[in-house]
């Protein structure tokens, strides 16, 4: 069985890449467990907050980054780059102050991203490489999920009904989650 998690980086409510993430995990091939992470509830990083003890939900994201096969990222765009509560959240994850091994090392990670510009989270998601580089991670280089004009591609509730998108979106997780398949069978 393979497993994957998905984390938006995002804290809104009616986030467009929370309800892209949820869109996704009903997409997953069968045999593939797909959960959704959360970066809520993690404070500013703080080495002094670090030395008194892991904050839970950084433990508890740290240890489901552990126990997947693969990590999704659905990352929205900010200032044409990375979102900060997003990076803060792995700046906690990958600190190394408690010892604690590196989760990203070797892992295989993905970018997706949904924004309501015309470019879908491209340069959000291009800020990302470098990090995730530094930080050992196996990127996968086989696609990337950009989609542009969120608005549009998600109802009132945060649906994403527009077909097309769906399609893109399904096509991602299953190509992902075999290359994950790939990656622990070896």
């Amino acid at each position: 069985m393979t497993t994957l998690i998905g984390i938006s980086g995002s804290l809104r409510k009616a986030s467009f890449n929370t309800a892209l993430l949820q869109a996704a995990i009903p997409l997953a091939p069968v045999n593939v467990t797909f959960v959704a992470g959360t970066i809520e509830g993690i404070p500013l990083y703080n080495a002094d907050i670090e030395r008194e003890g892991v904050p839970e939900p950084v433990q508890r994201l740290k240890d489901q980054i552990a126990s997947a096969d693969g990590v999704l990222l659905f990352t929205p765009e900010y200032n044409n780059s990375l979102p900060g509560v997003f990076k803060n959240a792995i700046d906690w994850v990958s600190s190394s102050m408690t010892g604690a091994p590196n989760v990203f090392a070797g892992r295989a990670f993905a970018i997706a991203g949904t924004s309501p510009g015309p470019f879908g989270t491209l340069l959000g998601q291009n800020a990302w490489l470098p990090v995730l580089r530094t930080l050992g991670a196996d990127l996968w280089s086989g696609k990337r999920l950009m989609l542009p004009k969120a608005g549009s591609l998600f109802d009132g509730d945060g649906k994403l009904t527009d077909e097309d998108a769906r399609a893109r979106l399904k096509t991602f997780v299953e190509a992902f989650a075999a290359y994950v398949k790939r990656k622990t069978a070896a």
